[in-house]
């Protein structure tokens, strides 16, 4: 009866194994099997000169959201026309030049492109920027969307709009994986239970035990004594108090820490779009970061620099517009606040060490939204300045520095030895 038990036990754990297995399998050869198709539809061409290639499309959507969204939609009038099927109106060749040079296209008597003219009564700026692949790339995404527009994504929690944690996007994932081990572990547990109890009766029937062996096997586990015990109560108490401790030193120490800190700005600027797409060097508009202990943050009079001539009309721009207009500043909020008692000094660590806006901001050229990435905190800040070499070539300053350094050490001199952890560095 026993080895019966037995043996159906282990075929029951040795099928589900095999289920399981099957199961991944399965869910991966799908996976697969999704991806094989994806490649075959995007390998294929579209009728009419256009494409539709995946990464195709894709640069076109981004082209389109940094040069046309903020005056054209695909299946709406915004300040110009939809684009909805304009690719039928017109062909391929007429629509490059038109986006590339629309006032001469206009003044060369075109009657499509006077009639645009009349009814929306602007010129739409020179696109001459894009190359003709580019232009096709946009006019392939505005096929897509005409075909198979886009269904905007709510946001699962949070305000509307509210960027969520990367890591979020895993955690049903882990949760799954989690659930998977424990159900295995009951399983396990249950399966030795019911061993237990087989052997237990196995042996209970043999006459041959001693009688040591016959108490040690007739015994019983008292839990209610166990759970009362002093030992267990103990644990249980020294767990639940380190576990208060540090929930509670992690709370104390986090206290003014606004790592992840992206607030709304009264402008949308995209970072991603003007540092990443077009490369717009970061002094051009923080252009005092070299110089003043504070990086800059520009007025409307350095926006109009380049948008006196480009991307002349948009609802945002009117903001931009009104604050010239008031002579009044941008009311940007700011991201990175140091408290009042902590010094830092802008061009001493971009100037003299030489040090990349990255160091401490991150990947700014891809961030649509600024936010604060690094902790920028007191440990933070010795931290670098224990690990940073001093960007002493070429600066007479430090040659008498780096000659008594190299009496007293090998190592390269770091920020720490020309009196980095001092407190008055940076404490007034």
């Amino acid at each position: 009866m026993s080895k019966s038990i037995t043996t159906r036990i282990l075929s029951f754990l040795f099928a589900f194994l095999l289920v399981s297995m099957f199961a991944f399998a399965q869910d991966d050869g799908t996976t697969q099997g999704n991806g094989t198709t994806d490649n075959t539809t995007q390998t294929g061409g579209a009728a009419g000169g256009l494409s539709d290639n995946a990464d195709v499309i894709a640069k076109g959507e981004e082209l389109f959201n940094g040069n046309c969204k903020q005056c054209h939609a695909v299946n709406a009038k915004v300040v110009g026309p939809a684009l909805a099927k304009v690719y039928e109106r017109r062909n391929i060749p007429w629509l490059i030049n038109f986006i590339k040079y629309p006032q001469k296209t206009i003044e060369s008597g075109d009657a499509y492109a006077v009639a645009l003219y009349k009814q929306y009564n602007q010129f739409m700026p020179n696109h001459d920027f894009l190359k003709d692949d580019e232009i096709v790339a946009i006019l392939s995404w505005v096929k897509k969307e005409t075909d198979n527009p886009t269904v905007a994504k709510t946001p699962p929690t949070g305000e509307p709009g509210t960027p969520q944690n990367p890591t979020e996007s895993n955690s049903g994932l882990l949760v799954g994986i989690v659930v998977a081990l424990a159900t295995l572990l009951v399983v396990v547990l249950a399966v030795l239970a019911m061993l237990g109890s087989v052997l237990t009766k196995y042996l209970a029937k043999e006459k041959a035990l001693s009688e040591a062996d016959r108490a040690i096997l007739e015994q019983k586990v008292e839990w209610g004594k166990i759970l009362t015990s002093r030992g267990f109560v103990g644990i249980v108490s020294f767990v639940f108090v380190a576990l208060v401790l540090k929930v509670a030193t992690e709370a104390l120490v986090t206290i003014g820490v606004q790592q992840g800190y992206a607030p709304d700005q009264p402008i949308p600027f995209s970072h991603k779009l003007h540092a990443g797409q077009y490369e717009i060097d970061c002094k051009y508009c923080h252009h005092t970061v070299e110089k003043s202990k504070h990086a800059s943050i520009p007025g409307p009079y350095v926006c109009m620099n380049c948008h006196n001539a480009i991307k002349t009309t948009s609802p945002n721009m009117d903001l931009i517009y009104k604050a010239v207009e008031n002579d009044e500043p941008i009311q940007w909020v700011r991201v990175h606040n140091l408290p009042d008692l902590a010094y830092f000094n802008h061009a001493q660590h971009v100037k003299v060490a030489g040090l990349d806006c990255t160091n401490c901001h991150g990947n700014i050229k891809e961030m649509e939204v600024v936010q604060q990435v690094s902790l920028l905190t007191m440990g933070w800040c010795i931290d670098c300045h224990r690990k940073t070499e001093v960007n002493a070539k070429g600066n007479g300053y430090y040659d008498n520095l780096l000659e008594m350094h190299s009496k007293y050490s090998k190592q390269p001199m770091k920020v720490e030895n020309i009196g980095g952890l001092e407190c008055s560095k940076c404490h007034y």
